[in-house]
C-alpha cells in the first residue's frame, strides 16, 4: 500500500466515522432495544503478514452464536431481528472503518478471514496479505449474498470447497491489477450496492 493510498484510507475512514456517527448511534440503540446485549462483536482475523487483529462489527447474531459455527445459512435462527436488517444492507460492517483508521485494514482489499481458513489457503493468502485486508473488493461484491449460495447442511465443507476458492480467485485477480482509480470504482459500486 503506497503512502498516498494510506493517507486516502485514513482520510476516508475518519470522515466516514464522523459523518456516520448519528447512524452508528441509531444502530447501537436498535441493537440494545432488540435483545439488550453488546452492541459490537469482536473477532480475531488474520491481517497483513499473517498478523492477527480484532475485527469489529455491529453485533447481528445472538450472544455466543459463534460457538455453534462461524458460517450462516439462509434463515439462520441465530441472527437477531435487528441483525437481519443490518446484514441486508451490510451496515454491520461499518465499524470496520475503525480498523481502517488503525491501519489494520484498508477500504479496498481481500476480506480478512479467520485463522482456520487462512491456514488452508496459505499460498493464496501469502500473496494477498502483503497488504492489509479490506472492507470490500470484487469478491465481496460478487458474493454479497453469500448465505443464499449454501445448500442445506455441511456449510463448512461447501465454503472450503467452493465459495472461499471462488472468492480468492477474484481477490487475486484484482490484487494483481489494482490501482487507485480501480479502488475508487469498487468503492462506488459497493456504496451503490447498499440500495439493492
Amino acid at each position: 500500500m503506497t503512502h498516498a493510498t494510506r493517507v486516502f484510507n485514513i482520510a476516508c475512514a475518519a470522515a466516514g466515522i464522523v459523518a456516520l456517527s448519528p447512524v452508528f448511534a441509531l444502530i447501537a440503540f436498535a441493537i440494545k432495544c432488540d435483545d439488550g446485549g453488546p452492541v459490537f462483536y469482536l473477532q480475531s482475523r488474520i491481517g497483513k503478514h499473517f498478523k492477527p487483529f480484532r475485527l469489529v462489527k455491529f453485533r447481528s447474531m445472538t450472544i455466543g452464536a459463534d460457538q455453534s459455527g462461524l458460517l450462516t445459512a439462509p434463515s439462520d435462527c441465530r441472527i437477531t431481528r435487528c441483525g437481519r436488517w443490518l446484514r441486508r444492507y451490510k451496515l454491520d460492517e461499518l465499524p470496520q472503518l475503525w480498523n481502517v483508521l488503525k491501519g489494520e485494514m484498508q477500504l479496498v482489499g481481500s476480506r480478512p478471514e479467520v485463522e482456520n481458513y487462512v491456514s488452508q489457503f496459505r499460498d493464496q493468502y501469502s500473496v494477498l496479505l502483503t497488504e492489509p485486508p479490506g472492507i470490500t473488493d470484487p469478491a465481496s461484491l460478487a458474493y454479497r449474498r453469500e448465505e443464499v449460495m449454501f445448500a442445506p447442511g455441511q456449510l463448512e465443507d461447501q465454503y472450503v470447497a467452493t465459495i472461499l476458492p471462488g472468492k480468492l480467485r477474484l481477490s487475486l485477480e484484482y490484487h494483481r491489477r489494482r490501482c487507485l482509480s480501480s479502488d475508487l470504482e469498487i468503492l462506488v459500486r459497493t456504496v451503490l450496492s447498499f440500495a439493492l
